[in-house]
């Protein structure tokens, strides 16, 4: 087993976090109505608008990003109008199941595990029906299927009541993402993937549409109601105890983002994505997703020559100190994902996938 002193997570979140992003929550705890909080509130809230590439504002809440997919249904889609959710993963159901959770009015695009979703098929939709926004995932985290939210987008803003709503849970940072640019009125994710933070907080770049569409509705729900979250916001503060821990973490990491240069991250991306789909070719594997619309953090390998997956995991953590994916959902076994986001480099990367291939050799 590798000399290290923990099982190092190679997973498609929680990732592996550096030690500096961990060390930076044992700052000294302020209060969150304090002078010191408002100072490093400022401060996260000016890095993170570079990040998702917006002029308005970013929410940080205590949370996973399912929370934000709620805060988006209720804030943004009027009880007597219908949304529009494009489904074709774990994750996008969800999305569209937590809409229906609240009782709204639910129309579906869905489209085969491992498929894309195309502008075409959103205008036709939009020609025969009025929504009030389309939800879309833009990286699906089961499937390994990156979305083209930019053609999307291209789409939903042709239509001006029509919100178009992004969870970029395991896309942002990770691959191309302009809130501003690609006129996406809430694009939510969270800490623990390609932001390679620890779980527990959450984001969403929300635009002033969307403020103004919530003002519409008289039943927001509580935790999540963005126009309490904006009261605050422009008060450098959060209506509720936020996460300081995890935003002190989060100040940290996003210094050594900005350092590497956003665009330089996606690249970064990029780089290993192609590395792992050569890597599973040359082994006798498939991928899973639809060409041309892979992602760039996540590759479901299609299991096409029947390794023993879970076996497969079990010597990558006894033997080489890695924790390993199995899958996920209704493809588990099948498939499994091999994840590269967040601060991972080519070189472990390298490392991950040799061991792989050492536990088939033997196998």
């Amino acid at each position: 087993m590798s000399n290290f002193d923990h099982t190092r997570l190679f997973l498609p979140g929680p990732v592996e976090v550096r030690k500096e992003v961990l060390e930076a929550q044992t700052e000294w705890m302020v209060g969150h109505r304090s002078v010191a909080f408002a100072e490093l509130f400022e401060r996260l809230q000016g890095k993170l608008k570079q990040a998702f590439f917006t002029e308005s504002r970013v929410y940080v809440h205590g949370a996973s990003g399912t929370g934000f997919w709620e805060g988006a249904s209720r804030n943004g889609i009027r009880n007597d109008k219908k949304v529009l959710h494009l489904t074709g993963g774990s994750f996008s159901e969800r999305w569209a199941l937590i809409s229906e959770a609240n009782g709204k009015q639910v129309d579906k695009i869905q489209v085969d595990w491992g498929q894309a979703h195309t502008p075409e098929m959103v205008a036709e939709a939009l020609e025969k029906e009025s929504y009030d926004a389309v939800c879309v995932v833009h990286n699906e985290t089961s499937t390994g299927v990156t979305n083209p939210v930019q053609a999307i987008g291209e789409v939903v803003n042709q239509y001006d009541d029509t919100l178009f709503f992004v969870d970029s849970v395991s896309g942002f940072l990770g691959t191309e993402l302009r809130i501003d640019e690609w006129g996406i009125d809430i694009a939510l994710t969270s800490g623990q993937k390609a932001f390679a933070l620890p779980p527990g907080i959450a984001f969403a770049a929300v635009s002033d549409r969307l403020l103004e569409r919530a003002k519409q509705i008289e039943y927001r729900g509580y935790y999540f109601d963005f126009l309490s979250l904006e009261k605050s916001l422009l008060k450098n503060n959060t209506p509720s105890t936020p996460p300081i821990s995890l935003m002190y973490a989060a100040d940290v990491q996003m210094d050594a983002i900005l350092e590497e240069g956003i665009e330089n991250r996606w690249a970064r991306h990029q780089q290993m994505r192609d590395t792992t789909h050569q890597w599973a070719i040359d082994q006798g594997f498939g991928l899973f997703a639809q060409e041309g619309y892979r992602s760039q953090t996540v590759t479901t390998v299609h299991n096409t020559i029947d390794m023993d997956v879970p076996a497969m995991a079990a010597f990558m953590e006894t033997e080489k100190g890695y924790a390993m994916d199995k899958g996920y959902g209704k493809i588990k076994g099948t498939t499994f994902r091999v994840p590269h986001m967040g601060d991972m480099q080519p070189d472990t990367l390298a490392e991950v996938l040799a061991g792989i291939e050492e536990f088939m050799a033997q196998a």
